[in-house]
């Protein structure tokens, strides 16, 4: 429920703030008439974003259980990319989002109606693809309950509250810090949501090592306790790990958090370095 809080809180945040940028730039510009098709937009991205959310789990249910496993195993994998690179993405453009945006929308305007939708459409339907496609893996590493659907639901309808909040000038918030913290948080929660594809992957016979354990602590930490619940509903830790999937985590968190925190340049470096 905390992974997928989580999960909701930053993603529906910049998927929120996107819209505020677009709103506020209409109304301030005197052209609230168009404020129509970006909402417009807005709703053709989001019932997309649904809809995929719903393909993906109505598709892995009438799977056989060797297929479920390679789908979700790769699906979860797609994910930790699709996030990697939203994190560093955003933490690179996040000063200069809004101008960017202030000017393709402007451009839109000027090429009409179906233009305006379309931007609209694109600005956010890109985070809520990504956020489906996170979202699933999550859910279906945390197991099959409601809590992280509760728990992403939750995290949404802070993020839209945040959003409000900040459009109504009610609360500042310092967005750089927030990224920051909530990107480290989530190369953990991702971290993770990759060791449970991996295994996946095992269990389909995929990847060799399924019974190749580097830890088993289910003496000290049963799946059904609470903190044995957390450590797995948030960092995917569990009680019985493979060589592989420890080796995975390990190597992704030592990697990607590495580059994440180190300044600027040096930080660019390292990406291209670890790309190649």
């Amino acid at each position: 429920m905390l992974a997928n809080a989580l999960i909701g809180l930053r993603e529906g945040l910049e998927a929120a703030l996107v819209v505020v940028i677009l709103v506020a730039f209409l109304v301030k510009s005197d052209r609230r008439s168009a404020l129509p098709l970006v909402w417009a937009g807005v709703a053709v991205a989001v019932l997309l974003s649904i809809g995929v959310g719903a393909l993906l789990t109505f598709t892995s249910n009438s799977m056989s259980f060797e297929a479920q496993e390679a789908f979700g195993g790769t699906l979860s994998i797609i994910a930790v990319g699709f996030v990697t690179w939203m994190i560093f993405w955003m933490r690179r453009t996040a000063r200069a989002l809004s101008g960017e945006l202030r000017a393709k929308l402007s451009e839109a305007l000027q090429m009409g109606r179906w233009a305006v939708v379309l931007m609209a459409f694109l600005a956010v339907g890109r985070e809520g693809l990504e956020t489906a496609v996170f979202f699933w893996s999550a859910a279906q590493a945390a197991g099959q309950t409601a809590q992280p659907l509760l728990g992403f639901v939750l995290g949404i309808g802070v993020s839209v509250a945040l959003a409000f909040l900040i459009y109504r000038g009610a609360v500042q918030i310092n967005l750089g810090r927030f990224f920051s913290v909530t990107g480290v948080l989530l190369i953990f929660v991702a971290a993770g949501i990759l060791a449970y594809g991996v295994h996946d992957l095992q269990e389909a016979a995929i990847l060799p090592g399924l019974h190749t354990l580097a830890f088993d602590i289910s003496d000290v930490m049963p799946a059904d306790s609470w903190y044995g619940v957390l450590l797995k509903g948030i960092f995917n830790l569990s009680p019985q790990t493979t060589v592989l999937e420890a080796t995975v985590w390990v190597g992704y968190v030592a990697v990607v958090l590495t580059c994440f925190l180190l300044p600027g340049r040096a930080r660019a470096d390292a990406v291209a370095a670890s790309a190649a």
